[in-house]
């Protein structure tokens, strides 16, 4: 079971009470973007592939392209990492999805 707070880097994620800060500041997170970081950090150092993030954030019969998908992910990496460019926690697997190093 996850921690009700998660800290990674100079933020922290309370998953109970669905907030998160980065460096004391609050972050304005949309309810998508807190449930891909709940699901990045419910599976933490494993790639995730396309389809298992759409299927765990936006539920089984969604269709959404990559694309879509890749804006909500770097919108999230703008908020959560201090050089989205360059991304310390989530990281793009080419070809595959995405994994968490938080």
């Amino acid at each position: 079971a996850l921690p009700a707070s998660y800290t990674f880097g100079d933020v922290t994620v309370d998953l109970a009470r669905h907030q998160a800060s980065r460096a004391g500041q609050p972050l304005d997170l949309t309810p998508i973007e807190f449930k891909l970081l709940q699901t990045f950090i419910e599976n933490r150092d494993r790639v995730l592939t396309h389809d298992e993030i759409i299927e765990r954030v936006w539920g089984r019969d969604t269709f959404l392209t990559d694309r879509v998908l890749y804006t909500h992910v770097n919108n999230l990496r703008g908020k959560i990492e201090a050089t989205p460019s360059e991304p310390r926690f989530l990281i793009g697997v080419r070809g595959v999805g995405y994994r968490f190093d938080g």
